[in-house]
């Protein structure tokens, strides 16, 4: 079970961002080069970033949230399956997550992203990441991977259900609105045939759809923006400003987040409320990431037991991008598992 991971102590926020930054998938430029930046950019954002895990006790929840999951779906699926956890920027390491399944010695490896939604800098980056430490580590028992699931109907159900209260709370004082948000992406790489903002279109589609209301007002939008850079619009904080200027009550749900951590407590919970008080909303529900919720877990095991025949499968029967996604992991007919995952480190 792949994740990005999060410091689990403040002086683990520095080599974290280090990691980060230091990913091609992120800075797509030479190690020569990368590195020395990486250092850089993570020395001048470390003092705001540790502000921010101050606020959750000194370290991220992801881990302990990310095991909670893995428990979850190891009984879910019963007896013969062992989950574990590989991080992408932090402990445990794809190269911990490596060993400790090779001690467990099993007959197949199956990776499953927490992203449902892919991406050439989330579940590309973290496949690249195994298959470098599987090699390293001598691990060779047959190793399949799912590359998304942003329609899977237990994912969707889960987010539609927790939904669902929240904005019953909210028609209490008016017609809410819904945001659905999703981490960001620079404009750049999505326009590089990153599949990224068309997924999560596909899943605030089949989300709105689950909730079967004709009249929902609702949009997309993305948060966590960092840097000068263009990023994928509308942004989650425009639209918070704009709900006020329409003085309209406000759902806010995270649909490419599947557990809870400092995008959801920190930024939607504590920035984006005070700015939608600010900004004169007249009320903010956060919807909770879907976490442990049943129809997510159940989820998760089907794809698991109905991924285990191919090289990489998407979590519906055939590749969900359009055309236009040049760097989805099905682009190809004969798609090489390490087609991605080089790619991925070539920052290309």
């Amino acid at each position: 079970m792949m994740n990005l991971g999060g410091p689990d102590a403040p002086e683990a926020v520095e080599p974290f961002l280090r990691n980060l930054f230091g990913d091609p998938a992120i800075i797509a430029l030479p190690g020569l080069l990368r590195w020395p930046l990486a250092r850089l950019l993570a020395l001048r954002r470390a003092p705001l970033a540790r502000d921010i895990y101050a606020r959750l006790g000194g370290a991220s929840p992801l881990l302990a949230n990310t095991e909670a999951q893995a428990r979850a779906l190891e009984a879910a699926l019963g007896p013969g399956y062992r989950c574990f956890v590989a991080m992408r920027y932090w402990r445990p390491t794809a190269e911990m997550a490596v060993r400790a399944v090779r001690e467990w010695a099993p007959d197949q490896v199956l990776c499953l992203p927490l992203y449902p939604q892919f991406s050439t800098t989330t579940t590309a980056s973290s496949l690249a990441a195994w298959r470098r430490a599987a090699a390293h580590e001598h691990l060779s028992c047959p190793t399949r991977a799912i590359c998304c699931y942003p329609r899977e109907p237990g994912f969707v159900a889960a987010v539609a259900a927790l939904i669902r209260p929240a904005l019953a709370a909210a028609a209490q004082i008016g017609p809410p609105r819904l945001l659905l948000t999703a981490h960001g992406l620079p404009q750049r790489i999505a326009a590089s045939g990153d599949p990224y903002r068309e997924q999560v279109g596909m899943t605030a589609a089949a989300v709105v759809a689950a909730l079967a209301q004709p009249a929902l007002d609702w949009r997309l939008c993305f948060q966590s923006r960092v840097g000068p850079l263009a990023w994928l619009e509308p942004l989650t904080d425009d639209e918070i400003r704009r709900a006020g200027r329409d003085r309209v009550p406000l759902v806010v749900a995270p649909i490419s987040f599947v557990s809870e951590h400092s995008e959801t407590l920190v930024e939607l919970d504590q920035d984006y409320r005070r700015l939608a008080e600010t900004c004169g909303v007249p009320s903010y529900h956060r919807v909770a990431a879907v976490g442990t919720a049943p129809a997510f877990i159940a989820a998760l095991a089907r794809l698991v037991r109905a991924g285990g025949d191919r090289d990489v499968a998407p979590g519906e029967p055939a590749r969900v991008c359009g055309p236009a996604a040049t760097r989805c992991a099905l682009a190809g007919a004969h798609w090489d598992p390490r087609a991605i995952a080089d790619r991925a480190e070539l920052g290309r």
